[in-house]
């Protein structure tokens, strides 16, 4: 099966779901690797492994699986090593436990799941490497009752380690040490008993040095009387490593003999993981097995897609009898992608040895594979269009479409010129027919579904849609087209009925009075107080409009008032005014700008001041005459002879600079 089509109809999603029902590591491998067979006898074997597997949960006892944990690393040790470890063997005990539980339950139950339990039956209880392992591991580590030479040496070791205790405790009562010792205790430092003694008296006492504390001042001495006592427990330390090696050797000896009897207990183990697992999908999904047929046919009653579960809308498809390719109409939202995910996700789900959340009666094919192309599939980086996309998927089907195929398409002919798609998506659909494929899309175009009603082969289907409520009804209806219903979804949502009747003329040909709904639309396309239309509809884009309205409107409020204040300012150009945060007077060379500040020249020196810093002084009219040239006083001797050469000809570099200063204040 492709992977392009286990990605489109969401394969992956149900992998996921089946691996949170295993317990074991193992059994989530098993999981992980799970793809759709194509060999219809194999399909078969694994739909009874799962129906017998749900029965057996269905009785109600727990099924004893095992986690198997660590066991893998154990398996890849065995023959490479000398001996396992003590913790290494205590988790081939517990596999063999739980081997032995395995075996005791499914004995009971063959009658029940007799195909199921018969791979108990190749299992092995190794009860003589259980019992071995129990008598010589214990709490991780070779107990003492593993042999008679490890319980004497063991023994001999506590009592020189009860002699050195001793001997130990008497150096620290006596008087002679008092006065050189740091504490009254015993510590071990290196694997040597030592005591703590002041540094000034390291040389007054025998015994051999073997650390020192971090601030120097005491030095850790193991003393002379306890050195032959401590090298007759270290060759008891030799003697009991050897006599455990010996142990750990012989037991790793016994588990390699049993090797394979091991490995096919874990691997038996894992695999009743992985098939609980599929039975608790099952129950979790309240599915049934579907039959296998070879005819071609998909029959699903009250199917339920497995990734929407109980608030899905059931659906009863059938194609494959009378008609091998549906074209299926309805409006956006309406539920159509939900049918070709729910018809494709169903067959690959079923060739998976998985039962499907529908009805009894409910019937599958065989596919040897599955071609889908569902969304745009549009790509920044490949620079490709939706078209462009859809073509694309649509080639590579046709190559590979044939008698064995289920091809699923969505929006057939979508993303182009609505005339050549409307052609291709005909002709596509002709070579698919001429393959033999089984074809199941949606269009919106009304002349394809006009060429599947007068095409053999082909049938008309719609999602129901109830032009009272505007809501969809997410049902499939096959035998007859659908229509769109794009007209009365958006009135439905609350576009002006006048757009509507307006768009209708001109699709149509023909005039048509639509109404604003009764039901107000902010009731939603599924009646839950607007959760879908609010969805549709995008608040945040119509709130930004809002807000940039109500900006734009202020903005022209404020130019206008200042457009205002500028025509009614008291200061014309010429008018002496007094500064009263300068204490001086000046002359206004600019009149008041959108901002309501003045330009005032004072000491030839340019400074827009606010307005609210001036008072009139003197009316420039009884300043100066009124043909008076004001750029006299306005402006620079030597920029008034610029402008006159500028005003006879242009001269190259000639520039006429006027400096302005912001008063502060």
């Amino acid at each position: 099966m492709n992977q392009t089509t286990l990605e489109i109809l969401e394969y992956q999603a149900i992998i996921d779901m089946l691996e949170e029902f295993t317990v074991s590591e193992m059994g989530r491998d098993l999981v992980r690797a799970l793809k759709p067979e194509t060999d219809a006898a194999i399909i078969r074997n694994w739909l009874m492994e799962t129906n017998e597997s749900r029965a057996l949960l269905d009785k109600g006892a727990s099924v004893p699986l095992s986690s198997l944990s660590g066991i893998g690393k154990v398996m890849e040790k065995l023959g490479k090593v000398t001996a396992l470890q003590p913790e290494d063997l205590t988790i081939i005990r517990n596999v063999l436990i739980g081997a032995g539980r395995i075996i005791s339950y499914m004995k009971s139950r063959t009658e029940l799941a007799p195909h199921v339990a018969s791979y108990a039956s190749s299992m092995y209880t190794l009860e003589d490497l259980a019992s071995e392992i129990d008598r010589c591991i214990r709490d991780n580590r070779v107990d003492d009752r593993a042999s008679p030479e490890l319980a004497r040496i063991r023994k001999r070791i506590a009592l020189v380690e009860t002699r050195i205790a001793s001997k130990l405790e008497s150096i620290l009562r006596s008087p002679a040490w008092q006065d050189k010792l740091q504490d009254q205790v015993v510590s071990i430092r290196g694997g040597s008993y030592v005591i703590p003694v002041k540094r000034e008296h390291r040389r007054s006492i025998e015994g051999t040095v073997v650390d020192t504390s971090s601030s120097g001042s005491t030095v850790f001495i193991e003393p002379e009387a306890i050195r032959l006592l401590k090298n007759e427990l270290n060759l008891l330390r030799i003697e009991e490593e050897k006599e455990v090696f010996r142990l750990l050797s012989w037991l790793t000896g016994i588990a390699e003999g049993y090797r394979r009897e091991i490995m096919i207990n874990v691997q038996t183990m894992a695999y009743y993981d992985f098939l609980f697992a599929k039975a608790k999908l099952s129950n979790a999904m309240k599915a049934v097995c579907p039959e296998i047929n070879e005819d071609r046919r998909i029959v699903i009653v009250k199917g339920r897609h497995p990734l929407i579960g109980d608030h899905a809308v059931p659906l009863d498809f059938r194609i494959g009898e009378d008609y091998q390719a549906l074209i299926i109409t309805g409006p956006n939202t309406g539920g159509k992608t939900v049918v070709l995910k729910t018809v494709g996700l169903f067959c690959l789900m079923a060739q998976s040895g998985l039962h499907v959340p529908a009805d009894a009666g409910t019937s599958l094919p065989v596919f040897r594979d599955i071609l889908a192309d569902i969304g745009d599939g549009q790509s920044i980086t490949q620079s490709l269009s939706t078209f462009s996309s859809h073509i694309r998927n649509i080639i590579s089907i046709i190559r590979c479409a044939g008698p064995g195929t289920l091809v699923i398409i969505d929006e057939l002919g979508t993303g182009t010129d609505p005339a050549e798609g409307m052609g291709l998506a005909i002709a596509v659909m002709e070579e698919l027919k001429r393959k033999d494929s089984i074809i199941l899309a949606t269009t919106h175009y009304s002349e394809i579904k006009d060429f599947a009603g007068r095409t053999p082969g082909f049938e008309n289907g719609c999602m129901l849609f109830d032009p009272d409520t505007l809501m969809p009804l997410y049902t499939l209806n096959i035998g007859i087209p659908g229509e769109s219903n794009a007209f009365l979804i958006s009135l439905r949502l609350g576009m002006d009925p006048e757009i509507i009747s307006r768009a209708h003329e001109i699709t149509y040909k023909e005039k048509k009075v639509y109404n604003a709904p009764s039901i107000p639309p902010d009731q939603g396309m599924d009646g839950d107080s607007g959760r879908e239309a609010s969805a549709l509809v995008n608040a945040d884009m119509i709130e930004y409009g809002e807000r940039s309205a109500r900006k734009a409107e202020q903005r022209r409020e404020s130019r206008k008032k200042a457009e205002k204040q500028r025509i009614e300012s008291p200061f014309k150009v010429g008018d002496c005014v007094y500064v009263s945060s300068m204490n001086r007077t000046g002359i206004v060379c600019e009149p008041e700008n959108a901002r309501g500040e003045v330009g005032v020249l004072i000491m030839k020196k340019r400074f827009l001041i606010s307005r609210k810093r001036l008072r009139p002084y003197i009316d420039g009219k009884d300043l100066y005459p009124d043909d008076y040239d004001m750029s006299i006083v306005l402006d620079s001797k030597e920029n008034r002879k610029k402008r006159r050469i500028m005003s006879k000809r242009h001269v190259e570099g000639l520039t006429i600079q006027i400096s302005e200063d912001k008063y502060p204040g």
